[in-house]
């Protein structure tokens, strides 16, 4: 039996060796050379095998496996991390210059040595990266940070599926830098899931691939779906004397570089370039701002050198911003979950940034009688820096619409006659109990990652269980039966299990994320958690004063009354009797309700810099159980800065000349006891 087990053992491990060597090369073969040689399925399956074994044994943990892609939480407890490592760039990491014409282009040439060959690459709108590999493996994964030093973001750079773990030939020590993106198609998807939950949307592919990046948990990082493009390579006993040959090196080696890197020997060649690539990248999956000039010697560059803040030897052009006119169609209604009526804009296709526009957001009424458009119109329609599609003006008006534009009056799901509260620019539907696009609004919050977060129930299931009238509020999830889900298409037992078993698991949710879940209007993740700490429990709060909860940082007059109005529907106060019945937590734990004190209270603290004895978010929340509130910029408010090692040079030099304090980690310690 020894033998067999250890014949098992040795199986086991070799096919852990094999699957990581066959899937690496997947990745490589689907994400830089775009030959797939696995199907989805087939990928997936591997994957899962993979993670079974590793799992099985942990003794063969490898941050290098393909499983860290995915955000494995085999290195990082939980697959959260508690913080970034600071660390200190081998070489700094400069801007380059801005140039936004052909002049200035051609002026820079001149600066050149007459015989240099000029490099062209497109410029990517994402977050710079340096990676550093030793030994073949990747080590480290700096962020440029003030450019001096960065925060260390390896295990998140670990779940993107185009950079190489580890290099087979590759000098001992060397450098890549790129940049970390989100494409398109997955920026899309996360601003409309991020749309669906009513919060704030990411303004543009860069600002979301740099939100992702710092996130502390590599499992959200994964499941967002970051990619990365590479353009320099430095380091000591390098292959090749130019900056193209290492390009090509690089590529070879695994890595992703772009095919749209050209060698140009003329200034007519580089506008050919720039003036391709102005149509071209439209059609690219990831964003693109311009295009960036390098001297292809590595002597040439070595010899013109660097400014205080930029190399001389590359230059950056800028794209303007993009802008078409099309025809506004129609205007149609759309409602969101707390009942908001919004204008959309549906437009003949035009394709900006990249993408087809075909539909806008118009806010409210107030915006479209401010532009004074109507169907019918050439409008202008813009992204530039801003990804969401928006409408700017009109280009040329319609002749056959002559009269002021007129917001509905009803509900154009429900029929509900629309109210618009005074000091508000929306109209909203007041029928939250019965509009379907409210009900499933607030079905779909509710089932949130960050509210109750019930596996197996995203929107499309959601619409299924409504469609089936199985359910029609959240009380109704919890009355469930295996039966009503197992029976719908696309459903068995083993997928219906799988979602009572996670309203099962949110019945251990804490109270401040119930809070949340509820969708009380304007009563966010951050503000609710702020009113469970006042309020013990979902009786208390329900009989809170207007002035107790103003008392409450955050809670000003409008987000008192929503609480106090959603108190006063006899609809919701049954809704909370179920969800009572069915066991979901409605009061706070003593962790919740620790003792608080008013030591900080009125102060606006800003946190920079790392930590030893408590991490960033920990620090935050010793502010608020104080009383205290975090900033995250330096002002003439400020009341102190908490720094701790590496704070920031920015907001110290600006701290300096406001004459705001700054207390080190032991004295704020010391300070709150």
């Amino acid at each position: 039996m020894i033998d067999l087990f250890d014949d098992i053992e040795r199986q086991e491990r070799d096919e852990i060796i094999a699957l990581r060597k066959e899937l690496e090369e997947a990745n490589y073969r689907y994400y830089v050379l775009s030959q797939p040689t696995l199907s989805d399925r087939d990928f997936d399956v591997k994957m899962r095998r993979l993670q079974d074994l590793e799992a099985a044994h942990p003794e063969m943990a490898d941050p290098n496996s393909p499983t860290q892609h995915v955000g494995s939480d085999l290195n990082t407890k939980s697959g959260k991390i508690e913080k970034f490592e600071q660390v200190t760039h081998r070489y700094p990491m400069l801007s380059l210059a801005n140039t936004y014409s052909e002049q200035e282009i051609q002026d820079w040439l001149t600066k050149l040595p007459q015989d240099a060959e000029i490099v062209c690459e497109l410029k990517y709108d994402g977050l710079s990266i340096s990676l550093w590999y030793e030994e073949g493996h990747l080590t480290k994964a700096v962020t440029r940070g003030d450019g001096q030093k960065g925060d260390n973001v390896l295990p998140n750079i670990l779940t993107i599926p185009n950079i190489p773990h580890t290099v087979q030939g590759a000098p001992q020590h060397f450098e890549l830098r790129g940049e970390v993106l989100l494409p398109w198609a997955n920026f899309e998807r996360l601003n409309a899931e991020r749309e669906a939950e009513e919060e704030p949307l990411f303004a543009n592919p860069r600002n979301a691939a740099s939100g992702t990046l710092k996130l502390l948990d590599a499992e959200e990082v994964a499941r967002r779906g970051l990619t990365c493009y590479l353009y320099y390579m430095l380091g000591e006993n390098l292959p090749k004397q130019t900056h193209y040959d290492r390009l090509i090196v690089a590529r070879e080696w695994g890595f992703p570089i772009s095919d749209a890197v050209r060698v140009c020997h003329s200034l007519q060649e580089v506008m050919d370039y720039i003036h391709y690539w102005d149509t071209e990248r439209k059609n690219l999956p990831v964003a693109t701002d311009g295009i960036v000039l390098k001297v292809n010697n590595l002597a040439q560059q070595q010899q013109l050198g660097f400014t205080a803040k930029t190399p001389r030897w590359a230059i950056a052009y800028k794209f303007p911003a993009e802008k078409q006119h099309t025809r506004l169609h129609a205007i149609t209604y759309q409602v969101g979950r707390t009942g908001v009526v919004t204008p959309v804009a549906n437009l003949a296709p035009v394709q900006l940034s990249g993408t087809m526009v075909q539909r806008a957001t118009l806010h409210n009424e107030d915006f479209v009688r401010s532009l004074n458009i109507h169907e019918g119109d050439e409008v202008w329609v813009e992204k530039g820096g801003e990804i969401i599609p928006k409408i700017s003006g009109v280009f040329a008006a319609s002749k056959t619409q002559t009269e002021a534009y007129h917001f509905i009056e009803c509900c154009p799901e429900c029929g509900a006659k629309l109210v618009r509260v005074e000091g508000e620019a929306a109209w909203r539907c007041p029928n939250e109990a019965g509009c379907p696009p409210q009900q499933k609004g607030k079905l779909e919050h509710f089932v949130a990652r960050k509210a109750m977060n019930i596996d197996g129930l995203g929107a499309e299931t959601i619409d299924l269980l409504y469609e089936k009238q199985l359910v029609h509020n959240i009380a109704d999830l919890y009355d469930l039966k295996i039966e009503d889900i197992a029976g719908l298409e696309g459903f068995g037992q083993k997928s219906a299990q799988n979602i009572l078993d996670g309203l099962e698991n949110s019945k251990h949710v804490p109270w401040e994320r119930v809070l949340f879940a509820l969708g009380i209007r304007m009563v966010g993740e951050t503000t609710a958690k702020k009113i469970a700490r006042r309020f013990a429990s979902i009786d208390d709060l329900q009989w809170a004063t207007k002035e107790q909860l103003m008392s409450i940082e955050d809670v000003g007059e409008q987000i008192a009354d929503n609480i106090i109005n959603y108190f006063a529907q006899m609809p919701n106060l049954e809704l909370l009797t179920r969800l009572k019945a069915a066991g979901l937590i409605m009061e706070a734990s003593g962790d919740t309700m620790e003792t608080q004190s008013t030591l900080l209270s009125g102060q606006s603290i800003v946190i920079s810099g790392v930590f030893v004895h408590h991490s960033r978010e920990e620090y935050k929340e010793i502010i608020e159980r104080n009383g205290g509130k975090n900033v995250g910029s330096v002002s003439k408010k400020t009341s102190f800065i908490l720094a701790g090692d590496n704070m920031g040079p920015e907001k110290r030099k600006k701290a300096e000349s406001l004459g705001v304090s700054i207390l080190s980690e032991d004295e704020f310690l010391n300070m709150i006891k």
